[in-house]
């Protein structure tokens, strides 16, 4: 079983910084891609942005030259780097991976944790 657990978060004004990271634990082959979505209040869950092993780098247009994302292949850790924030940050912000299990590939959630930008 894999687990994904979260970290960071929390509540901050408009034009300061947060950061997310992100820890794959569990038995699997390797992790292709990590990364990060967010859901808005009455919105649908968006990429923010996302990793693959690699390190090829998408970032959501509105995210660019604001957020950094950064992995860690040898602790299965995903971390992102919010700065500039603004109130459109605001959400729950969600960790995703994509595993091989060797045969079958599956994504995977984490439980989301909140952002939360005042003005």
């Amino acid at each position: 079983q894999v687990q994904l657990v979260e970290s960071g978060g929390g509540w901050v004004q408009a034009g300061g910084s947060l950061t997310v990271s992100c820890t794959a634990s569990g038995r699997f082959d390797r992790i292709v891609a990590m990364g990060w979505y967010r859901q808005g209040p009455g919105k649908q869950r968006d990429l923010v942005a996302k990793i693959n092993a690699g390190h090829a780098i998408e970032y959501a247009d509105s995210v660019k030259g604001r957020f950094t994302i950064s992995r860690d292949n040898a602790k299965n850790t995903v971390t992102l780097q919010m700065d500039s924030l603004i109130p459109e940050d605001t959400g729950v912000y969600y960790c995703n991976a994509y595993i091989y299990h060797g045969v079958t590939w599956d994504a995977y959630w984490g439980q989301g944790t909140q952002v939360t930008v005042s003005s």
